[in-house]
């Protein structure tokens, strides 16, 4: 199958039988990952305050989500998760900070818990999304041994003034192509179900084609009560594969990795995201609890797939 824009428009819009469209993109992406799932844990090293106004995040200090908030956490914290998640066989690990920037003294801190993080587990892909840096921080973080570096773009550049009026879309861009200028391999993906139009889908993806990262994080909306979205009723299951599938076919050699969402979204067929995609974000993420390890790890061997998961 060789999908033109039309086809992909009504895949997306219902028009299309998604199911067939899924057996097409699990032979895309076995062509080119095979049959191993890779998976990704995440710490919220940073939680809360943050200066912007993502109607979406259950972080921005606009909104009145009820989370933990705390500064950022102590080294010896940060180490003890890295090794639990070694420990179970997670393939990648990433410390994520919540704000725009981080200030000089906790990059500082950062790059000291990546060095002890590197000199302890050597083994463990290390990743982190820090917000918005320039080259010489960008330099620093690959020098202490830092993989890959996440920041989304979050949806198509029209869509974005919709969503977040503190930050600017082009200025997210800028910060990605930085992270390949330096040489440091890049995530960047964006979260789906928050009222953007088909053709938005796919101009986000058309984006991430341009842009060429090695791994394209998707999320799906969970409505989070005090967030602007939280009445937000977009997606179902088949419209949140839909997307999988077009992200699939608009990148068909590129990392697709299903994230924060899934289980709120995709309910009874969360399954068949591994059709169309070869990573999975596993644990908890930012403000939201995922599922556990095993059950994961099952839905994987369930699917005739293999994973590095040792639970």
């Amino acid at each position: 199958m060789n999908p033109n824009r039309d086809y992909l428009l009504a895949l997306l819009r219902g028009e299309e039988d998604v199911f067939i469209a899924l057996l097409e993109t699990k032979k895309l992406k076995e062509k080119y990952f095979g049959n191993f799932v890779e998976t990704c844990g995440i710490l919220n090293t940073k939680s809360g305050h943050c200066p912007s106004d993502c109607k979406f995040c259950a972080q921005s200090k606009h909104w009145s989500a009820k989370i933990n908030t705390y500064p950022l956490l102590e080294e010896k914290k940060i180490l003890a998760a890295a090794e639990k998640a070694y420990e179970a066989g997670v393939n990648r690990f990433s410390l994520v900070t919540s704000g725009v920037r981080l200030s000089r003294q906790e990059f500082k801190q950062i790059l000291k818990v990546i060095e002890a993080i590197k000199k302890t587990l050597p083994g463990l892909k290390l990743c982190a999304s820090l917000g918005q840096l320039g080259y010489e921080e960008l330099k620093a973080l690959k020098e202490a041994g830092l993989s890959r570096y996440h920041h989304n773009l979050e949806t198509a550049e029209s869509f974005y003034p919709y969503i977040c009026s503190t930050q600017n879309w082009q200025d997210r861009l800028k910060t990605a192509e930085r992270v390949k200028e330096i040489g440091l391999s890049l995530c960047c993906g964006g979260i789906f179900g928050l009222g953007e139009t088909a053709e938005q889908v796919i101009e986000l993806g058309e984006t991430l084609h341009n842009l060429a990262p090695d791994s394209i994080p998707i999320n799906f909306l969970h409505p989070i009560p005090g967030t602007p979205l939280e009445k937000a009723s977009f997606l179902t299951p088949t419209k949140a594969l839909a997307i999988l599938a077009v992200l699939r076919f608009l990148l068909p050699d590129k990392e697709i990795r299903v994230c924060g969402g899934r289980e709120y979204n995709l309910r009874d067929l969360q399954a068949l995201l591994l059709l169309p995609s070869n990573a999975l974000m596993v644990g908890n993420y930012l403000t939201t609890s995922g599922r556990k390890l095993s059950d994961d790890s099952q839905m994987i061997k369930d699917l005739g797939f293999k994973s590095s998961l040792k639970i």
